[in-house]
């Protein structure tokens, strides 16, 4: 029975790419190593901390934050049906965006339109054959 303790601990970085959070085990140290990773509100700068069943676990991964409650070890990568049954996801709900919101471009952002590019040569001082 001194095992039984000892399996519902895992590798901080191992539980990560068990749970498919993060795409490879390597990945998921960069993440633990930049300091994206906090275990119950404190952050881990080392990929090897043990995780155990109801940590609190809150990842910063490019596309989201990410925050989950540990309910399981991970045995292998498993399929996404079955690595969701390792975790309860608690992470705040992302902002859709409509198809107007999308499409649209704030003012300044993107290439620079006739009139702006104009202005542009101008200030650099190129020629503007266009003008007497």
């Amino acid at each position: 029975m001194a095992d039984e303790p000892a399996r519902q601990r895992q590798r901080l970085d191992k539980w990560l790419f068990f749970a498919r959070i993060a795409k490879s085990r390597t990945l998921a140290q960069g993440w633990v190593e930049a300091g994206h990773v906090s275990v119950n509100d404190e952050k881990v700068r080392r990929p090897s901390a043990d995780v155990k069943i109801g940590d609190r676990l809150e990842v910063m991964t490019p596309d989201r934050d990410v925050v989950v409650i540990v309910k399981a070890p991970g045995e292998s990568r498993r399929p996404f049906d079955e690595a969701r049954l390792l975790y309860e996801d608690i992470s705040p709900p992302r902002q859709k965006l409509t198809r107007f919101e999308q499409a649209t471009r704030e003012p300044g952002a993107g290439r620079p339109e006739k009139k702006q590019r104009r202005e542009i040569d101008r200030l650099k001082g190129r020629l503007d054959f266009g003008e007497d």
